[in-house]
């Protein structure tokens, strides 16, 4: 006898619970019924959503919405993992900002996650070639959000960005997973060198508000930057640094600074 032909589902539960969310919000908040339907439930999956609110936000009189959104749809579709990171952003999201209480806020509110989705779209295109196109992502990214990160720059999974103001992250830096980072955070270079200018953050890092981290240097796992500090010299794996210059103050507090998001410098 032969075998049923059997169909499995695809199990996507970010997914699910962020059109769980846009059916709450229409029940509680009518008014905004056209902009839920428009941004979330008119779509499939997270890909087409995420396709359709970046390059939305993104679309001006010199590149129409119809453009960036057919860009974003190749992408997510040459490179799942970009989607992937997505998801891994929102429950990052979801986990460590107290004022995220529903997995549908980022894609709707967020301007930090909206950013980072962009950045990764223009990092994959960078790596097709297409600089120009990944450039004009930048500068969208910059214009809108107040976000600036070079399309070389190298991202991690699961990167929370509270607010998201006057941030900058320079091309040759690299951002591990499981990053916070708030405000007015610079990740830039020191001289006019060409090759590799920018710090390297380790996984799990928790980066203040206003910190400065500057030139080729390395900023260890589990580690955190104070709040308007300057960074100029390599920081070892789970120590606090904070200062102008900034000095190892102590230990990082807890084995995962980046999730607890404790910014006090008696851990």
């Amino acid at each position: 006898m032969a075998a049923p032909n059997l169909k499995i589902s695809t199990v996507d539960p970010v997914w699910d619970s962020i059109l769980t969310d846009g059916r709450e919000i229409i029940k509680d908040e009518p008014a905004m019924a056209g902009m839920v339907y428009a941004n979330i439930l008119h779509h499939k999956t997270l890909e087409s959503a995420l396709a359709h609110r970046i390059s939305q936000k993104l679309a001006s009189g010199e590149m129409t919405e119809s453009v960036l959104n057919e860009v974003f749809l190749l992408a997510y579709k040459s490179e799942p993992d970009l989607a992937q990171a997505a998801r891994a952003d929102i429950v990052a999201i979801m986990d460590r900002d107290p004022a995220c209480h529903r997995t549908i806020q980022p894609i709707l509110f967020f301007k930090g996650f909206q950013a980072v989705q962009a950045y990764r779209v223009s990092h994959w295109l960078w790596q097709q070639g297409r600089k120009n196109m990944a450039y004009y992502l930048q500068m969208r990214c910059s214009e809108v959000f107040g976000v600036d990160i070079h399309p070389g720059a190298r991202v991690g999974r699961g990167l929370m960005i509270d607010h998201a103001h006057s941030i900058v992250i320079g091309e040759t830096a690299v951002v591990g997973d499981n990053v916070s980072m708030l405000h007015a955070v610079t990740l830039g270079g020191t001289g006019k060198g060409e090759i590799d200018r920018h710090p390297k953050i380790g996984n799990g890092v928790l980066l203040g508000a206003g910190a400065k981290v500057l030139g080729n240097i390395t900023v260890g796992h589990c580690s955190r930057v104070a709040a308007g500090s300057v960074v100029l010299s390599n920081v070892p794996e789970c120590k606090t640094v904070a200062g102008v210059p900034a000095k190892i103050v102590g230990k990082a507090g807890c084995d995962q600074p980046s999730n607890e998001m404790d910014q006090l410098l008696n851990g």
